[in-house]
């Protein structure tokens, strides 16, 4: 009679531990949570909707959506590239597990008995994975580490378009007191020439004469209250509040430097004057610092690439 040779209990449970520790590392450890809107959640497209229907109330781009929108895409790209890479990996490591389960000798001996302790403390121990084939080792650390990125990526986007939301629902409900607001604007007689004759050369950069009566009035009252340490510019070809000479940069610095602490200070001083005088002079946005202030709140920048495109050199204030 012909009997089947017993197999090693040792080395059946190393295999199909292994198994396990792959089958935890790709379906029972925390991974990426949906990113995707459920039946009750926005999305970003439907956001993006409900903010062209507010531009015409605040007179123009949201600039503070626009920011965070741009980021918003980003992450969704980031993302969507990074669980690719996730995919990938996990093809890789369940390759592994199929191998050395169907190959019950495959292992190193020493490694039976790790292989028979619980798998999520095995393969979260780094020591553990110094025991494998490098390339192995190597396999299930990409892992590991692409699996905690998207688990990353996903908390970020989650956070942006809980801020594009919160924005959005702020402004909307502040959008009838700023209608009635621009409609006062409307009605008021602006002096067209504010400053003249009390504003000094050195203060009158380029596109000067070509600001509107309300934001040539905005910038003289900030000149005459707290200087202008270099030229304030305003018109200029552009397709922002610039482009119409609805904006002025009040520069504290030139050549694209970070300005002294006494200008970076001053700076500082007439945002804030800015914002509290926001009703009262007809002041739609500011930008300061890699910040954007419109409607009552700040919004932080995404980088553009330089101090000036930053905005730390200047304070730019847009007017309706």
């Amino acid at each position: 009679m012909t009997t089947t040779p017993p197999r090693n209990p040792r080395g059946t449970r190393a295999a199909m531990s292994l198994a396990a520790v792959t089958t935890a590392l790709l379906i029972g450890l925390p991974g990426t949570a949906q990113a995707e809107p459920g039946d009750d959640e926005v999305d970003i497209d439907e956001l993006t909707q409900r903010a062209e229907e507010l531009e015409e109330s605040y007179d123009g781009e949201l600039i503070q959506f626009t920011e965070i929108k741009g980021r918003v895409e980003q992450a969704e790209e980031d993302l969507e590239e990074v669980e690719s890479r996730l995919d990938a990996s996990r093809a890789g490591v369940s390759t592994i597990a199929s191998a050395q389960y169907k190959n019950e000798t495959g292992l190193d001996p020493a490694l039976h008995a790790m292989f028979s302790s619980d798998p999520e403390e095995m393969f979260s121990d780094a020591a553990t994975l110094s025991y494998l084939g490098q390339s192995q080792s190597e396999q299930i650390s990409e892992l590991i580490d692409t699996r905690d990125e998207a688990a990353e990526v996903a908390e970020g986007l989650r956070t942006e378009m809980a801020d594009a939301e919160e924005l959005i629902e702020d402004l909307e409900a502040q959008r009838e007191d700023v209608e009635e607001r621009i409609a006062e604007y409307e009605e008021e007689q602006v002096p067209e020439t504010p400053g003249t004759g009390s504003i000094p050369d050195s203060a009158m950069g380029w596109g000067w004469s070509g600001a509107t009566p309300r934001m040539a009035a905005i910038r003289d009252e900030i000149v005459m209250r707290f200087g202008a340490p270099y030229p304030v510019g305003c018109l200029r070809s552009s397709a922002d509040d610039h482009g119409v000479g609805q904006a002025c940069d009040f520069m504290m610095s030139s050549g694209g430097a970070i300005p002294s602490a006494e200008n970076q200070a001053l700076g500082t001083q007439i945002s804030q004057y800015a914002i509290d005088n926001a009703d009262r002079l007809g002041v739609k946005y500011i930008i300061w610092e890699q910040q954007i202030w419109q409607a009552g709140s700040w919004t932080w920048m995404s980088d553009r690439g330089d101090n000036t495109q930053n905005h730390y050199d200047h304070v730019h204030i847009s007017s309706y």
